[in-house]
Formats: C-alpha cells, sequence, structure tokens
C-alpha cells in the first residue's frame, strides 16, 4: 500500500500515530484561521467580479463529484436562461500562458483533465489560472456571462465570492474531522456553518446535514471512436479491468459493481497522467476507466477501452433552492 494510501486509510478508520501531528496541525490551522480573518475583515484584496460568483468546493482533500455539480449547474443555469462561464485553478495544467481560454481540442496536458472535460461535455467558456481572479477577468474580456461558476476555490479567497456551495462524500464524511495533516480536512468542521449550501455526495435523501445528491451512471462511451452503448452492454459478472485516477477511486470502483460488474482495481493518484503501458494488461479483458482519465487517454487508447457517462443528480429540494437563491442576485447585477 502507497504511503498517501496509508494516510488516507488513516484518516478515516483511525491510527495512533496521528497524534504526533498535532503540531503540524495546530500551525496549519493558525495559518487558515489568519487567511480567513484577513479576507473577512477587508485586510486582504479581494477582487469583485460584476457578476455573480459561484464557487462550488469542499473542505475535504480528495474527490466530493465537484466536476459532475458544475456540469449539473451549467445545465440547470441555461435551462433558466442564464448565460454562464466557469473559472477553474487547472491543476497540473502547462498551458502556453495564462491565464488560459481551455479549448475543446486541447490535450489534457494542456488545459487539465477536469477543464477539458467540462469543456468537451458542456462547450462553455472555461478559463484557468492560479489566481482565478486573472480567470475571470479574461473571462469576461472574451464573453458575456450572468454568472460565474468556480470549480474549487472555496479557500482561495483572492475571488470574493457571492455562493458557496461545499460537496461531501456521503460514504467518508468528515474522516476524523481534523485538519491537514492531521486529517483530511483543508479548513474547520465550522467552516461549514458559514456556506450558503451543503451537497452530501451518495446521500439518499436530503437531511439537516445537506442536501442529497448521487451520480448516476447513464451510457458507455467508447474512448476512441465517442460510440455511445447501454449499460448493459457488458454482461452480468464481466471481468474489466477498471482505471480510476480520481480522489477517491473507489467510488468508481463500487459503481462498477452496482452495475453486475467484476472490477480488477487499478487505482491511480488524482490527476495522473496515464500512458500506454498503464492501459496493457496483457489480455483482451475490457479497460473502463472514468471520463475524467478518458480525456487523457483518447490519442492512444486501444479499442477495448471505455468510459462510464454518469451525471449528477442533486435532490428536487437542492435544484430549487439554487434559482430561488440565484435569482435576486443576477436581478442586482443586470
Amino acid at each position: 500500500m502507497k504511503l498517501t494510501e496509508r494516510i488516507e486509510q488513516a484518516w478515516y478508520q483511525g491510527h495512533p500515530a496521528l497524534a504526533l501531528l498535532w503540531p503540524l496541525e495546530r500551525l496549519y490551522l493558525w495559518v487558515v484561521k489568519r487567511k480567513r480573518t484577513r479576507f473577512l475583515q477587508g485586510l486582504s484584496t479581494s477582487y469583485r467580479a460584476p457578476v455573480p460568483v459561484v464557487v462550488v468546493g469542499n473542505i475535504t482533500v480528495g474527490g466530493t463529484g465537484k466536476t459532475p455539480m458544475i456540469l449539473w449547474l451549467i445545465e440547470q443555469c441555461r435551462a433558466q436562461g442564464w448565460r454562464v462561464g466557469v473559472v477553474s485553478r487547472g491543476y497540473g495544467a502547462k498551458p502556453q500562458s495564462l491565464p488560459w481560454t481551455v479549448r475543446a481540442s486541447d490535450s489534457a496536458e494542456q488545459a487539465g483533465d477536469e477543464p477539458l472535460l467540462i469543456v468537451q461535455r458542456s462547450g462553455v467558456p472555461l478559463v484557468i489560472a492560479p489566481q482565478r481572479a486573472q480567470a475571470v477577468q479574461q473571462l469576461l474580456a472574451q464573453h458575456s456571462v450572468d454568472l460565474i461558476l468556480s470549480d474549487d476555490g472555496l479557500q482561495h479567497y483572492g475571488l470574493a465570492r457571492d455562493v458557496e456551495l461545499v460537496l461531501i462524500d456521503a460514504a467518508r464524511g468528515l474522516g476524523n474531522q481534523r485538519c491537514l495533516p492531521m486529517g483530511p480536512l483543508r479548513e474547520p468542521v465550522a467552516r461549514l456553518h458559514s456556506v450558503d449550501a451543503v451537497v452530501l455526495n451518495g446521500a439518499q435523501e436530503d437531511s439537516e446535514q445537506g442536501f442529497a445528491m448521487h451520480l448516476q451512471p447513464t451510457h458507455w462511451v467508447h474512448v476512441r471512436s465517442g460510440r455511445r452503448e447501454p449499460l448493459n452492454h457488458f454482461p452480468a459478472g464481466q471481468l474489466v479491468h477498471a482505471v480510476a485516477g480520481i480522489g477517491h477511486p473507489q467510488r468508481f470502483f463500487k459503481t462498477l459493481e452496482s452495475l453486475q460488474l467484476q472490477p480488477i482495481c487499478h487505482p491511480f493518484a488524482d490527476h495522473a497522467q496515464l500512458s500506454t503501458q498503464d492501459l496493457d494488461f496483457a489480455d483482451d479483458l475490457p479497460v473502463v476507466m472514468t471520463e475524467k482519465d478518458a480525456v487523457k487517454c483518447r490519442t492512444f487508447a486501444a479499442d477495448h477501452c471505455w468510459y462510464l457517462h454518469v451525471a449528477a443528480q442533486p435532490s428536487p429540494a437542492f435544484a430549487s433552492w439554487f434559482v430561488q437563491r440565484m435569482q435576486p442576485l443576477l436581478t442586482q447585477s443586470l
């Protein structure tokens, strides 16, 4: 087991050795609280866009379903007639310059896997930059939009925000509820009291803890050709090589099991750059992966490579809440 996997296991299952990290957690907390206090008191400069900004983030390390939520929000905004743009840090991206407007023809290495996925799926205008304020300024200079979604960035206070949405993995929760490096939290649990909404990915129903959401598999997509096939394309009990370079690979593997497949699991680090060798298992079994991994493999994927298309399904209560929350903000900015 890799060191990162052992640390993550300790965060969520407990280990007495974590107590040794308490002094580092205290230092981390001091830095985090000071940063947020300066933002709240106006002591740090924050760029405020002329249109509403919605941050979709988390307070835990690892995947919580932000990208599927961003895609769902794009559809919701368009259904309301709202012109929407997206900004992202572009983790791991190596564009020719920054800020960078992502194009569907970009490579994942150039644009980052998640931004490229969002653009290829939705066609939304999207700009990446480590300083999200710069990304917003370039987006506004190039496109007329009514609101902006920030993919992650809850802790990036250089960009003022009007709405904060936090996603939490319902199965894993907040682990030991300690901050880095003693636990998986980027900010203390109390931070959840100041956000506008909490969405629990994997929850069955809304609760006092937050709105429910689940990821719904819809169909299979052939990586090389883009051909779509129904979920029953593979027979029940089919052995498959399952590749997942996401924040929480086990979620993908369990989804495959729910589709009555038998995955041979191949977890990779989040945002891992995959190669031909990573997909070569010296047999003829199908290789299945997430869409986030597929955007990195289209140029070299073999004919037996597929990805699972999934869609976020938030609760009706959240859908109603989002529209009602945004309407007055959009009225003020128009």
